[in-house]
């Protein structure tokens, strides 16, 4: 779904959380070493995860979008298999079945 398609608030949401798992990562220490966030700083900052999660679930309800949408690497198999139909091929061998 493109930017242009979300709400004012959708647009915000999705920042917000992309701003707050960047700090986390930007923040996250090597093995080993404390971490540089207050143990009361990272579970504000799941909190507000979960509360921004939740209210895009939400948002997604009221507008009838799914919220089933997944990346896919390119390597991943497929579920579904795409066979190429040469319709005029199999006109012609209707034809000549039929005479």
């Amino acid at each position: 779904m493109s930017e242009a398609e979300l709400t004012k608030e959708e647009r915000i949401l999705r920042m917000m959380k992309r701003v707050l798992t960047d700090v986390a990562k930007d923040t996250a220490p090597h093995p080993g070493l404390r971490h540089p966030l207050s143990a009361n700083t990272v579970q504000g900052i799941r909190e507000c995860l979960a509360l921004i999660s939740a209210r895009e679930q939400e948002l997604a309800r009221e507008h009838g979008r799914s919220m089933n949408a997944r990346p896919r690497f390119i390597d991943e198999p497929r579920a579904e298999t795409v066979v190429p139909l040469d319709v005029n091929s199999m006109k012609r061998g209707l034809k000549k079945g039929d005479e």
